[in-house]
C-alpha cells in the first residue's frame, strides 16, 4: 500500500522527498552484522511502500555502496524510470585540514562511484572545528560542483546557528541543516528553527526517537544498565535522557505519549515523530532502518494517519516542560560533537 500523497515534502522544486528518511547509521558496524543482500531486499521494500529517500554518509561502513547495489535491483526489477522516485542524500565529514578543490573533489567522486550516480541529490556538510575556517573554503567548492553538476544540492550536518548564518551571508546557497530534534532534545527550538524560517531552510532532524528509546518498549521499564545499552544509538541518547532530567522524567514523557498514542491507535514512536514533523521548517524526520534485522514499515506508516489537537499537545509539553534546559547545558544544535560533551 503507497503512502498518502502527505507524506511527500517539496524540499527544493526539483525534489519531494519522503518525510520519513530512512536512516542508514545502523549499517556503519555500531549496531551489529547486517548481511548485504538481506540489507538490499529490504530497501527494495521501503522504496515498495512508499519510503524512497535515504540518509546515510561516507563513513557509514558499506551505505554508500548499498545505494549503488539498490540503484541496480531497482533498476532489473521495476525499470530505470523508478530511479525518479527515490533519493539518497549522503553526507561528507572530513577531518579539519586544507581544503583545495583538488581535495574536495576527489572526495566527491569517490561517493559518486559508490553510489553508482553522475550526480549526488544531496551532498550534506559536516565540519568539526569552526576555529579552522576552512570549511569555507570546502563549502565554496562544493557551491561550484554543485553549479557544474555533480552535487544537485548542498546542505549542512549539525551546524549551529552562528555559523549558519555566515554560510549564508557567504553567499553559499544551502536547503537544509540536519539536527538532533526529540521531545527530549528540543534545542532547535531556541535559535535553529526562527533563523531557518527567515532564511527559507529547512531542517531534516535525527535522533527523534532517541535510538529507539522513545518508544513502546521502554514504557514501564526499569532503567536499563549499561550493558543493556547494547547499540551506538541506544548509549548516546541514553546520555541525553540522563542530561535532560533522568529515567523518571521520561518514563512520565512515555506515560503521556502512550496515552496519546492509543486515541489515535498509534504507537508511542508515531506520536514523538508527529509531534516533530509538526514543527515549522521541519522538512522530515530520520527513523534509523535495520536493514535485514527489523522493519517497522506498518508502524512508520501511521505516522501519516494521525494528527496531533491542541491539547494533546499541551499535555505533552507539560512534560517537556519540567526538562533540563539541554541549550544551557550543551549549547546549540551540534555543540555536543564540537565541545565533547556527550
Amino acid at each position: 500500500m503507497a503512502l498518502p500523497e502527505s507524506s511527500r515534502f517539496q524540499l527544493t522544486p526539483d525534489m519531494s522527498i519522503c518525510r520519513v528518511l530512512n536512516g542508514m547509521w545502523q549499517v556503519s558496524g555500531a549496531h551489529g552484522p547486517i548481511e548485504s543482500n538481506a540489507a538490499i531486499d529490504s530497501m527494495l521494500a521501503h522504496h515498495d511502500r512508499g519510503f524512497t529517500t535515504w540518509d546515510l554518509a561516507d563513513h557509514y561502513g558499506p551505505a554508500e555502496d548499498f545505494i549503488g547495489e539498490y540503484r541496480q535491483r531497482l533498476i532489473a526489477s521495476r525499470g530505470r524510470d523508478e530511479l525518479q522516485q527515490m533519493q539518497a542524500f549522503t553526507k561528507w565529514v572530513p577531518p579539519p585540514g586544507p581544503m583545495t578543490r583538488r581535495i574536495v573533489e576527489s572526495n566527491i567522486d569517490v561517493s559518486l562511484r559508490r553510489m553508482n550516480v553522475e550526480a549526488l541529490d544531496m551532498l550534506q556538510f559536516h565540519w568539526w572545528d569552526y576555529d579552522d575556517p576552512r570549511y569555507l573554503d570546502a563549502l565554496h567548492h562544493l557551491a561550484q560542483l554543485r553549479d557544474e553538476g555533480k552535487i544537485r544540492h548542498l546542505g549542512l550536518t549539525n551546524f549551529d546557528t552562528a555559523t549558519l548564518e555566515k554560510i549564508i551571508d557567504g553567499g553559499i546557497g544551502i536547503v537544509s541543516n540536519q539536527v538532533q530534534y526529540s521531545l527530549v532534545d528540543l534545542r532547535p527550538e531556541v535559535q535553529m528553527a526562527q533563523f531557518c524560517q527567515g532564511r527559507g531552510i529547512r531542517l531534516l532532524t535525527y535522533g527523534t526517537l532517541c535510538g529507539g528509546l522513545l518508544s513502546d518498549r521502554y514504557l514501564g521499564q526499569p532503567e536499563p544498565t549499561p550493558g543493556a545499552l547494547n547499540t551506538a544509538s541506544l548509549r548516546k541518547y541514553k546520555q541525553m535522557i540522563d542530561a535532560w532530567g533522568g529515567w523518571s522524567l521520561f518514563q512520565e514523557l512515555l506515560t503521556t505519549l502512550s496515552g496519546v498514542a492509543a486515541h489515535h491507535d498509534a504507537s508511542t514512536a508515531n506520536v514523538a515523530v508527529r509531534y516533530v514533523l509538526d514543527r515549522p521548517v521541519v522538512a522530515g524526520v530520520i527513523v534509523g532502518a535495520r536493514l535485514g534485522v527489523a522493519e517497522h514499515l506498518k508502524d512508520n506508516a501511521r505516522v501519516f494517519d494521525i494528527s496531533l489537537s491542541e491539547e494533546e499537545r499541551e499535555r505533552i509539553q507539560a512534560v517537556t516542560s519540567r526538562g533540563n534546559d539541554l541549550f544551557a547545558i550543551i549549547g546549540d544544535c551540534g555543540d555536543e560533537y564540537r565541545r565533547l560533551i556527550m
